[in-house]
């Protein structure tokens, strides 16, 4: 049986890296960059006056000169003006172009103003570029801002649009269809037997994807009907990039979902991982490039496949150079006796140094998805039987 290094491999040589699209920039957030982007101009394009206050001849004041007069004002957005005299100042406010023959801010709070004449206060000695952004300091022209595989969060929007992109190209977002299996499952709300359950793990599922920018997820459920499962699944292949289905990929009797996909042409690429939670986890794709994760029915194994298999290989497809990770210590010791890799549940908290440690919250099995609530993630184990003691430094995936 495989391990998880290697049921991630093949899941990430098979999963087809998704098209480019172009958007407007300001509708790219948490989009994934696809193209690389430059300097549109120096940064700062010019000497930009970084406090209000005023301009002057950092000499002027150095040869022993205190009082200038205001020659004009000047603000962010103004073409720039220039001194007539060293006796004299501009007024200038953050964000506005140095004026000429100026090399120094003065700012408001170090002056004494009276009948447009400013002094300088007692001790203030203004040098050459106090409170000046010299032009190109941060970056010249042409320079290499992002990459591809960036991640478009606000500070990466903010330097696109200063690079003058008014469009940018990106990952596209996957379809994803989420699809659950089982006669028991009844939907939140609707009358409920003692002998059914009610449908979570889609919207767990769901949940998690959407938190993480996909947003193009649609969900359905079917029965265990071999017909209806072949017709459906069958149908969404011919919409959607990618199919999550929770449930019906175990050994029993009813469990037809890899049967099924077979049937419709989906190739399986891994059933079966040496792990716990989440062992009869199912890969495929389908002859045109999909992809078809077939996830244990369990919460627990439904919630630790998707964080450790399902989310890092979309990241990988849209383009990022390698899956989101952490590592994390444990914040007390654990047994796990299982030959396999352990996934335990972990709540991270923060000492007082501000250091995250890894508490474990062991659930009771599989389906004890209550024990879930208030964790943040699980930390991923060696095969046991072994003992991890406080500050084992180990993988951790969040929820």
């Amino acid at each position: 049986m495989l391990d998880p290094q290697a049921a991630e491999q093949i899941i990430a040589t098979h999963l087809a890296q998704l098209p480019i699209e172009s958007l407007p920039v300001g509708q790219c957030a948490g989009a994934v960059l696809r193209e690389n982007i430059y300097a549109e101009r120096d940064q700062p394009p010019f000497d930009r006056v970084a406090m209000d206050g005023v301009a002057l001849s950092s000499g002027a004041a150095a040869s022993g000169r205190r009082r200038f007069r205001v020659q004009a004002t000047q603000a962010a957005g103004d073409a720039p003006t220039a001194l007539t005299s060293a006796q004299h100042c501009i007024e200038v406010m953050t964000g506005a172009v140095l004026p000429g023959g100026c090399d120094a801010v003065v700012p408001v709070e170090s002056l004494r103003t009276a009948e447009g004449v400013v002094e300088l206060q007692n001790g203030v000695a203004p040098a050459p570029w106090d409170n000046v952004h010299r032009r190109a300091s941060d970056c010249p022209q042409g320079s290499l801002l992002l990459t591809v595989g960036n991640v478009l969060n606000a500070p990466e929007i903010a330097v696109a649009a200063s690079a003058g992109m008014a469009r940018v190209r990106v990952s596209s977002q996957p379809a994803i269809v989420v699809v659950s299996t089982g006669n028991e499952l009844i939907e939140p709300g609707d009358p409920i037997a003692p002998h059914q359950i009610r449908r979570s793990n889609a919207y767990a599922v769901t949940a998690a994807l959407r938190q993480r920018g996909f947003h193009r997820v649609a969900d359905d459920h079917l029965p265990d009907d071999a017909a209806q499962l072949s017709e459906r699944l069958k149908r969404h292949l011919t919409t959607h990039e990618v199919m999550i289905l929770s449930g019906g990929v175990s050994m029993g009797r009813f469990d037809l979902v890899p049967q099924t996909l077979e049937a419709i042409g989906v190739k399986c690429l891994l059933h079966g991982v040496a792990q716990r939670p989440g062992r009869p986890m199912w890969y495929g794709t389908s002859g045109d490039g999909r992809s078809v994760f077939g996830l244990p029915g369990n919460p627990v194994s439904t919630l630790v496949c998707l964080s450790r298999y399902v989310v890092p290989a979309l990241y990988r497809a849209m383009g990022m150079p390698s899956a989101p990770g952490e590592r994390v210590a444990l914040g007390a010791p654990i047994a796990w006796p299982k030959p396999l890799t352990g996934f335990i549940p972990v709540r991270v908290v923060h000492d007082e140094w501000g250091r995250p440690w890894a508490t474990p919250c062991p659930t009771n099995g599989s389906g004890d998805f209550g024990a879930l609530a208030l964790t943040h993630g699980f930390v991923e184990l060696p095969p046991g039987p072994a003992e991890f003691v406080k500050g084992y430094v180990c993988r951790l995936y969040r929820w």
